[in-house]
């Protein structure tokens, strides 16, 4: 492989993909089939190797190829010293230096550079380790049933914990579609008056409305028009024919009968063959579970809010860019500002860390049913991002006294001083794998013509932020940053402040997509 300068943001997966493609080599460096016991399988290229977490295992390595891929590969699991070698060279655009690689018994360890990865990361403030790689162009309508007027408006009083964890659901995916470049469009508007509205937006949740007076019946009235003239309308005589299957009138109007009791049909009901809309107009992701689908006239409603909602969701009209809101706030915050914003944490973390496809527990009459306390829930995270502030306001008030200098730029720091195991499982854990995580929302929308379903894994950014707050605790309560104002420990104090001045950062970025404001002091 070229020996290359590293010259783009550091990444674990084109380092995994660099590494198998090094271990795997030419088809020469591998023994032939022959000259071994029955036909050798080659395992997938991303298979062969896999990134290390635990604080244990980062000690002596940071990506391994287990002795079973090993053997796989090569004959005994011996590898050639030209795979070695190569392994042990290995430069590229996005890869992560290596300094360091051997067979144990366990597989091939690979140590990184990690002094040389801490600078790259850290240069610019890691400004590009908070951001997705790249941006997307696209509208999405993120639609919730819950909240729909009709029939009814919903209130705080009628809304259950299931349909607030479906606004709160909506709520973040479109902020993390958002900060992939999508325009992204929320349906229904809700009244501006309404209490629902009022409700939201205690919860930090910015909810499009309309004015009280408003009405949406003319394209109401023209969907109606549309589906009673519709090709793809199921007629009666129709469904008659196709529920008979050829055994006769009588059959055909008995399982009619039986279907308006059990669907609660109406005159004003609709059928409409889905099946055919998407085979006959081309239609991708079609799921086989769709067939004929009853249109009621309060779901015709939702249908002209939903065609409203994608009328104004288009690509020009996006307001900020994919960029991140950063809202923090200064002398001004107060008490009852830190209150509304842990309470919001709170519902959000307890009702969005499990995967949304299962359902939540929460006891909340009973002490510990909701985690207000401990390593697991919103206040948590709110407090540890808090500490990070709180730092960095003691170093500024070092600075004006004169006992530290300003914080230096990392060309001229030495990061080989960052030893402690908990400083690269901060770097190595989240700040290099943030952006990735960031990445898979859009990948996920990449996938649709596979089906008509997306699985948008909503739960990870609040598992990542406990993870991540429950490491940097552990470190922080181990480690004193501030040490003594004495110039031979300033270099090693200089590392740590821009680690953790980029930690601070990656927590805006990831409350961001939560739509929680960070907060200065608890």
């Amino acid at each position: 492989m070229e020996n290359t300068e590293e010259s783009a943001t550091l990444r674990i997966t084109p380092t995994v993909r660099a590494l198998s493609s090094a271990l795997r080599g030419k088809r020469d460096d591998v023994p032939d089939s022959s000259q071994l016991n029955g036909d050798r399988i080659f395992p997938e290229p991303e298979k062969l190797w896999f990134k290390e977490s635990s604080a244990k295992n980062l000690r002596n390595r940071d990506f391994l190829s287990p002795t079973t891929m090993l053997n796989t590969l090569y004959a005994d699991g011996q590898v050639p010293p030209a795979v070695m070698s190569r392994v042990l060279s290995l430069r590229g655009s996005g890869i992560l230096p290596v300094a360091g690689g051997q067979v144990m018994g366990e597989g091939l360890r690979v140590r990184v550079d990690r002094a040389a990865a801490f600078k790259a990361v850290l240069a610019e403030g890691a400004t590009e380790y908070l951001k997705p790689s790249g941006q997307r162009q696209g509208c999405v309508v993120l639609n919730c049933p819950a909240l729909h007027p009709k029939p009814n408006t919903p209130t705080p009083d009628t809304l259950s914990l299931g349909q607030l964890r479906t606004v709160l659901l909506a709520d973040h995916m479109g902020a993390l579609l958002r900060r992939q470049g999508f325009a992204v469009s929320y349906c229904p508007k809700l009244p501006e008056d309404s209490d629902i509205f009022t409700f939201l937006q205690a919860l930090g949740i910015d909810w499009p409305t309309a004015p009280a007076n408003w009405s949406n019946e003319e394209r109401e009235e023209k969907i109606q028009e549309t589906l009673e003239n519709s090709p793809y309308r199921e007629r009666e005589t129709e469904r008659g024919r196709r529920t008979s299957g050829g055994g006769g009138e009588e059959e055909g109007e008995g399982g009619r009968r039986r279907r308006k009791a059990e669907e609660g049909e109406n005159e004003e009901a609709l059928r409409v063959n889905l099946k055919r809309v998407f085979q006959e107009e081309g239609l991708l992701g079609y799921d086989p579970s769709l067939g004929t689908c009853i249109v009621h006239r309060d779901s015709v409603s939702h249908l002209a809010q939903l065609d409203l909602a994608t009328a104004d969701c288009t690509a020009e009209k996006r307001s900020d860019e994919g960029g991140l809101r950063d809202e923090v706030w200064g002398s001004s915050q107060t008490w009852d500002d830190i209150i509304r914003v842990m309470t919001s944490a709170t519902v959000r973390f307890e009702l969005l860390s499990t995967v949304h496809t299962s359902p939540v527990n929460l006891d909340v009459q009973r002490e510990g049913g909701v985690s207000t306390k401990g390593p697991r829930g919103g206040v948590f995270v709110m407090y540890n991002c808090a500490r990070l502030h709180t730092l960095f306001d003691s170093y500024e008030r070092g600075v004006e006294k004169g006992s530290y200098p300003e914080i230096p730029e990392c060309s001229q720091l030495d990061f080989s001083a960052l030893k402690e195991e908990g400083e690269w499982l901060l770097l190595f854990n989240y700040l290099i794998t943030f952006s990735e995580l960031l990445d898979q929302s859009g990948q996920a929308l990449d996938c649709e013509g596979s089906g008509a379903r997306v699985n948008i894994k909503t739960e990870q950014i609040c598992k990542f932020l406990v993870s991540l707050s429950k490491d940097f605790s552990s470190y922080y309560n181990r480690v004193h940053v501030l040490g003594e104002p004495l110039p031979h420990l300033f270099n090693q104090m200089f590392c740590r402040l821009h680690l953790l001045r980029a930690l601070r950062e990656l927590y805006h970025s990831a409350l961001d997509t939560l739509n929680l404001p960070p907060i200065r002091q608890l």
